[in-house]
């Protein structure tokens, strides 16, 4: 799994209902500033600047509260605060709903996505006691209840969500544009969730990029989100990549992604196959009817 901060800029297009269907859109509606700790900018067409200054400030709150719940860098978030207690009272809604598809993606991976395996990274990373840590992971000791969870061994075990909850970031800021009326958007958190089309009427298109940022593909979107993960420019140590299976090796796949309906499950599913030998690949994508492989180097 990756354990890293992915952060990554933050770029949201979208259109009104009340838009036409022009090759060249009107001259949106401009915000630039910081989300998820890197810079941020959205355009919002067939607004003006008045009438999108309220949903440029939703969003901002918006991910602001999601990274209270899911960020392992913010020390009062709701995640940091499980891994220093060993338990969470009263967890979120949100928390509750990512922790349950965690389980989905666990079970159907064979195990390969597992966001116990926190603290062997953290072993790894830092020349800690990794005999130790390799003991603490496994997804199916955690418990989860609606009024608290526990982690199996407290002060020895951590969980990460960086795997997937970018991807579910992802999904909640498309649904919240378009609950303001933004009926065709674009929402580009590194996981990319496209909903409608573009203005032109045709479908989103995507660029994905392998080694060194350089573009290998483009895919069309619509109603449907793409994830990558990427192994190949960012290192944990020398020997390991950022991604880990959990059992702590290396995985064969230098770039990943995958496209399914929601940005959470694609953004998991990129993870976990990441994990996977070559050969296990198709058999975890058959048992999510709805995703796709759209690139593996």
């Amino acid at each position: 799994m990756t354990l890293l901060s992915r952060r990554r800029f933050l770029t949201i297009s979208a259109a009104s209902a009340a838009c036409p269907a022009i090759a060249a859109p009107v001259t949106p509606a401009r915000w630039r500033g910081s989300a998820l700790g890197a810079p941020a900018s959205m355009h919002l067409v067939g607004l003006s600047d008045a009438q999108a200054r309220p949903i440029f400030a939703a969003v901002e709150a918006e991910v602001t509260r999601l990274e209270d719940i899911f960020s392992l860098y913010r020390p009062n978030s709701q995640l940091s605060r499980l891994n220093r207690d060993g338990s969470l009272t009263h967890p979120a809604p949100e928390l509750l709903n990512l922790l349950s598809l965690c389980s989905v993606l666990h079970e159907n991976s064979d195990g390969a996505f597992d966001p116990t395996i926190q603290s062997l990274w953290i072993a790894l990373a830092t020349s800690g006691d990794v005999a130790a840590a390799r003991k603490t992971v496994g997804w199916t000791r955690v418990s989860v209840g609606r009024d608290i969870i526990r982690l199996p061994y407290p002060g020895q075990s951590a969980l990460t969500l960086n795997g997937i909850a970018q991807g579910a970031i992802t999904d909640r800021i498309a649904d919240l544009l378009k609950s303001q009326g933004l009926t065709d958007v674009l929402v580009d958190m590194g996981e990319i969730a496209a909903l409608g089309r573009r203005y032109d009427k045709q479908d989103w298109q995507v660029g994905l990029v392998g080694p060194k940022r350089r573009l290998i593909k483009r895919i069309a979107l619509r109603d449907r989100a793409v994830a990558t993960s990427d192994n190949a420019d960012l290192m944990l140590t020398d020997r390991y990549g950022h991604i880990l299976s959990p059992k702590g090796q290396s995985p064969e796949h230098r770039v990943l992604s995958v496209s399914a309906k929601t940005a959470a499950l694609a953004d998991g599913l990129s993870t976990a196959l990441c994990a996977l030998p070559k050969g296990d690949m198709t058999t975890v994508l058959n048992r999510f009817p709805d995703a796709r492989l759209e690139m593996s180097l």
